[in-house]
């Protein structure tokens, strides 16, 4: 498996796993990539800083005594703000995207291969249909927070 990070044409960057270099650009030729923050489906490698190894002939310098600035603390406020904020960008990418139930997998993989058009769906899997989707290098990621059906009544 190989990650890259992507970005739309919105300058959203986000990361995605794929099996092979070439498995990217299969999916990114045949339109299969959308970004998960706004639907946006024109995806690009966006710049990012290889994981390089040290060599093994180099001696070890440790760093500098630097003390880090501390995090800025983490209040039930901006926690609800962050929660909520991250709810509102996945109610705005449902709404362009077809509800399709249980049927999620069998549509998933369908467009995958090009049997039919590629469009956003959501719906219902289970883990192990998921982990298959991923292996078969279908490019899938779970919501943050539960969907309620269309056509269920609270």
């Amino acid at each position: 498996m190989i990650v890259f990070d992507l970005r739309c044409r919105q300058a959203h960057v986000f990361e995605a796993w794929f099996g092979s270099t070439t498995a990217f650009e299969d999916q990114q030729a045949r339109g299969l990539l959308a970004c998960p923050i706004c639907g946006d489906d024109e995806i690009v490698k966006a710049v990012m800083a290889p994981n390089v190894g040290t060599k093994g002939n180099s001696r070890s310098v440790p760093a500098p005594n630097v003390q880090a600035a501390a995090p800025p603390a983490l209040t039930p406020e901006t926690m609800k703000a962050a929660l909520h904020a991250l709810a509102q960008a996945q109610a705005q990418v449902l709404e362009k995207s077809e509800w399709v139930g249980r049927a999620f997998a069998d549509r998933a993989r369908a467009m995958h291969v090009g049997e039919t058009a590629a469009t956003p769906i959501h719906g219902e899997t289970t883990l192990a249909e998921a982990k298959a989707l991923v292996e078969e290098g279908v490019p899938v990621a779970a919501l943050p927070f539960p969907v309620i059906p269309p056509d269920t009544v609270n």
